[in-house]
């Protein structure tokens, strides 16, 4: 048994690759083309990456209405990977009034590069190729910028008052920009704030930005400020200006308001008796820590890891060398490849190295019974198991014993892992974390349950990764990984963060060594610092951790 598993250890080839850096990028778009003569086009931006022959969606931007030459506020943040070539796709659509997703909207092109070369160049412009490989006019920019490392996060919030009215029949609709000044004088966008109709004393809505996006670290590099008057139809009309730093903005950190009188320069030349076009103040200025995965691990949070297996009868007999489920003395199985690749790398961040381990799908001795969560080690009290040798073992010993059935149902064992971290909500403290792995074969059954578990357990401090094992459809798994869209209860309910990776395992079969265990895991760190942030729950330092540990004789 010990050498199935290392054999299964060594087949993957299990390392872990630093990352060199993170990069910002932030794109722009020249020249899209009018889909007609009444309207503009409403433009946003899919950002993809290519992993294992497949375009994955990163990310993407805002929509901005009625124009041919956007410039986005949305910033990117990627690893980047020096010994890796990363493959990126932008992927140009423009919406219509009844855009419901991507497949409401109409794709006009493609821009595709290599990460390393858009940090090579820092900027780089590509023309848009078009559906059907003709080049297109459009032009679409993207910007690189190295993060500084300081991670920290600015929040604020403007308003301001007696603006300039630049409507006939109402009033301004106003919005602000805020631009960086680049060392080579050049503009970076940094944020769009929502627009507020017909208003001239606005309130926008609080918002955050990283340090690093603002003024790269730099309390004194200038920030220009524009207000406007939002119109329909693109051509937004100028109200006025200031210059500001994040110096001056600290101001508002002790509660004081900061106000900027709001500068129309032509208004100010041609008016005698020109004050301003309004005033611009600053309401709240709170610079927000933004602790990292390891802040927490090192501040003593455990990874409690626990592996759920399909023993439905689709797997076929174990007996059999066609089974999936198949025992061979010397090449280990999908099971205990996906297995070990994911529990090696969790088993790092658990002290104790007990992995509970639970089956689903089986009829279980002694009546036999169809369970959809028992202990794989038989022992209901205690289905620990001794580090992820330990899980392979009992996995293996218990194979014998089963009567493979069905159905294929999940939702229990994610309700049975959520129950456990529910327990840890109560604690206010980040000191376990539950990663649930599932592997099966099949199309779940119970896809209506497990939608309002993840729903469900997307409140707690938990993580679900799903590993399809075997050549089934999973097409339909991956509604349960919200990268396509937001997961959502019947009741309608959204879930509150991603907390869901899907992959089937026949996608890495002739890839690198721990290229599964890369990408299913690459999301956790995330989730973590998302779940404990969204609970602004902050790590414990190092010294408190280590006094407040219980140490056995």
């Amino acid at each position: 048994m010990t050498d199935i598993y290392g054999s299964a250890a060594n087949s993957l080839g299990l390392f872990s690759s630093p990352c060199l850096t993170k990069v910002e990028l932030r794109l722009t778009c020249k020249g899209i083309l009018d889909r007609d003569t009444l309207s503009k086009p409403d433009p946003y931006v899919v950002i993809k990456m290519q992993s294992h022959g497949q375009w994955v969606e990163v990310d993407r931007t805002e929509v901005i209405r009625s124009s041919v030459n956007p410039s986005y506020s949305k910033v990117f943040n990627l690893d980047f990977y020096f010994e890796e070539v990363q493959r990126l796709r932008f992927e140009l659509y423009d919406i219509n009034s009844s855009y419901n997703g991507l497949k409401a909207a109409l794709f006009l092109g493609s821009v595709e590069c290599t990460l390393g070369q858009i940090v090579h160049q820092r900027k780089l412009s590509k023309a848009l190729l078009r559906p059907g490989g003709t080049v297109g006019r459009t032009i679409i920019t993207i910007m690189a910028e190295e993060l500084t490392g300081n991670d920290d996060y600015i929040e604020l919030s403007f308003s301001a008052r007696k603006l300039d009215d630049k409507d006939f029949f109402s009033k301004s609709d106003p919005f602000l920009e805020i631009y960086r000044l680049n060392e080579d004088a050049t503009l970076q966008l940094v944020y769009r704030t929502e627009t507020v109709m017909n208003n001239l004393n606005p309130v926008w809505k609080t918002f955050k930005v990283s340090l690093n996006s603002l003024c790269s670290g730099d309390h004194e590099r200038k920030l220009q400020c524009t207000v406007w008057d939002w119109d329909s139809n693109g051509k937004h009309d100028y109200i006025g200006e200031f210059e500001a730093t994040f110096k001056e903005m600290r101001g508002a950190i002790d509660g004081r308001q900061v106000q900027w009188p709001c500068i129309n320069p032509k208004y100010r030349v041609k008016k005698k008796n020109y004050k301003n076009s309004g005033i611009v103040i600053l309401n709240q200025c709170k610079i927000i820590k933004m602790h990292s995965f390891l802040d927490y691990i090192m501040g003593g949070c455990q990874i409690q890891f626990t592996v759920a297996i399909d023993f439905t009868a689709s797997n076929g007999d174990p007996r059999n060398s066609c089974s999936l489920h198949y025992i061979h003395p010397f090449q280990p199985n999908e099971y205990l490849k996906a297995l070990v690749a994911v529990g090696e790398i969790c088993q790092d961040y658990d002290s104790d190295k007990m992995f509970p381990a639970f089956g689903f799908g089986a009829q279980i001795p002694p009546d036999y019974k169809v369970s959809h969560d028992f202990a794989v080690n038989f022992n209901e009290d205690n289905p620990e198991c001794a580090g992820i040798q330990g899980v392979v073992e009992a996995y293996q010993a218990c194979l014998p014993k089963l009567k493979l059935y069905g159905p294929t149902n999940i939702a229990p064992i994610i309700q049975k892992v959520a129950n456990s971290a529910s327990q840890e909500v109560h604690t206010k403290e980040a000191m376990q974390y539950f990663i649930l792995l599932i592997l099966t074969d099949g199309v779940i059954t119970d896809m209506a349950d497990t939608r309002e578990a993840i729903v469900q357990a997307s409140h707690l401090p938990m993580s679900v990764i799903i590993v399809g094992i075997g050549n089934a459809d999973f097409s339909d798994m991956q509604m349960l990984d919200r990268d396509d869209g937001i997961l959502r209860s019947l009741k309608g309910e959204p879930v509150l963060r991603d907390i869901v990776q899907f992959v089937p395992f026949r996608n890495f079969k002739q890839a690198s060594p721990a290229a599964l265990a890369k990408s299913v895991l690459a999301e956790v760190p995330n989730q973590v610092v998302d779940y404990y942030n969204m609970k602004g729950i902050k790590p414990k330092v190092p010294s408190e951790y280590q006094s407040s540990r219980q140490f056995g004789p």
